[in-house]
């Protein structure tokens, strides 16, 4: 094995260089796929939430995506225009209307019902 030195390139170059990448799926990997990132496989839009998220409203809805992000009481009520007050209360009721005992479960909950996908 020998080594040598390497020579600089602009990453504009380097990405010029790279071959396409084709990937040929069958139609169950990409229902998978699909199913995944939150589609149905006939493309007609997104799956339905989980029946324990049914049980929210959409501001509760919108309070445990921003919770998933990690978002502060602070700045969540700052992008939602609603008081820290209102936003413990929104954070109050999520967490019983799921059975959950902390944030940290609803984090989990956001991500395990694809409420968030992680990028």
């Amino acid at each position: 094995m020998t080594f040598g030195a390497a020579t600089p390139e602009s990453v504009e170059d380097r990405w010029g260089q790279r071959t396409p990448l084709t990937l040929h799926l069958d139609h169950l990997a990409i229902e998978g796929l699909m199913s995944a990132l939150g589609r149905r496989p006939d493309g007609s839009g997104p799956r339905a939430l989980p029946d324990e998220l049914k049980r929210l409203t959409d501001r509760e809805l919108t309070v445990l995506r921003a919770m998933a992000t990690g978002a502060t009481n602070a700045e969540i009520a700052a992008e939602l225009y609603l008081s820290v007050a209102t936003v413990k209360t929104h954070v109050a009721r999520v967490l019983a209307k799921l059975g959950l005992r902390d944030r940290v479960q609803a984090v989990v909950f956001a991500y395990e019902s694809r409420l968030v996908i992680p990028s």
